[in-house]
């Protein structure tokens, strides 16, 4: 296996080991690494002004070394790409910093900005602990999963650009959207003129019916057979019965009519025997709303002569005549 580490400090320029199983190599002499030179001190607008340079005025961390001033994250982008070594950085010094930048901040520091630098702060001590230990011909497993490790952490510092760099395109994307406004305008008035007027029948206590009807486990599917073998209701005599209330009610509504019914078959039939006395004109029916209460009113006078309902729906059905050849 071979490991991608910079040279440790003091080793030669020329040459660098390769650790791996079996024996020792050397590889030719690479490419030599800029080293990358320390910024000329320039005096900056807020110690020219004999005020503490420390806090930045856009909120942003910025590290000062012997060997390096900027923002954490060029630190960062540096060291990723060899040019500047890890072990050169006093990672005590960018803490004590970095806590001072907390500090000034109040109460106003940012939360990710603080998790941001735990995150690379705890890469690079890592990094620094590996590339401080002392280097040898890789003889063992052990040893072998301490430079994949290694390696892993520079992986962690790329995942970590990438990471932030999708976040710069998310904001980037957020602030354009921003800028676009919905539009609010409303109908023109002969196009408003055509909308159908909403009529909301139905109040708390009929939103609450619902919701309990809505909330209820769904029955698992039968299959019934209890109508096979249920008894014949007779339409006539439903008709009575529709008949005795109205003259003593006056009027009802259709589910007060059947409010004493236990089966489908007998609502089903005082139904009929409601339209056949619609049809003799016995009763009057209203219906204020659609889907509303069905209201009865009796109209078939006071006398004890009943109106006629017809035994249609009693009779069995005819058998089907056959076509004479």
């Amino acid at each position: 296996m071979t490991s991608n580490d910079v040279p440790a400090p003091g080793a030669p320029a020329g040459r660098r080991r390769v650790l791996g199983r079996g024996a020792l190599r050397v590889e030719p002499e690479s490419e030599p690494v800029a080293e990358v030179e320390s910024p000329t001190e320039v005096e900056s607008p807020a110690e020219a002004d004999g005020h503490d340079g420390d806090e930045p005025g856009d909120g942003v961390f910025k590290v000062r070394l012997a060997n390096f001033e900027g923002p954490f994250d060029l630190l960062l982008q540096l060291i990723s790409k060899h040019k500047l070594d890890v072990t050169e950085v006093a990672l005590s010094k960018v803490t004590d910093e970095f806590m001072a930048h907390i500090r000034s901040m109040g109460p106003d520091w940012d939360l990710d900005q603080t998790t941001e630098f735990l995150v690379v702060a705890a890469t690079l001590l890592d990094l620094k602990a590996a590339r401080l230990l002392p280097t040898a011909e890789v003889e063992d497993e052990a040893d072998l999963a301490l430079l994949e490790a290694r390696d892993l952490l520079f992986a962690r510092l790329l995942q970590y650009r990438a990471y932030k760099q999708i976040a710069d395109i998310f904001n980037r994307r957020l602030d354009e959207e921003a800028r676009r406004y919905p539009r609010t305008v409303g109908l023109e008035p002969h196009h408003a003129e055509l909308l159908p007027e909403v009529v909301i029948s139905i109040g708390p206590e009929g939103f609450a019916k619902l919701a309990v009807k809505a909330m209820q486990p769904k029955p698992k599917p039968q299959v019934y057979v209890d109508h096979i073998h249920a008894p014949l209701v007779s339409v006539q005599e439903q008709a009575g019965i529709v008949v005795a209330r109205l003259k003593e009610l006056g009027e009802a509504s259709f589910r007060t009519l059947v409010e004493d019914t236990t089966d489908t078959l007998t609502v089903v039939a005082r139904f009929l025997a409601l339209l056949e006395l619609y049809r003799e004109k016995a009763v009057a029916l209203d219906q204020e709303t659609a889907l509303g209460d069905l209201m009865v009113r009796w109209t078939g006078g006071e006398g004890d002569t009943e109106p006629t309902v017809t035994d249609e729906f009693d009779r069995p059905p005819e058998p089907p005549k056959e076509d004479k050849a």
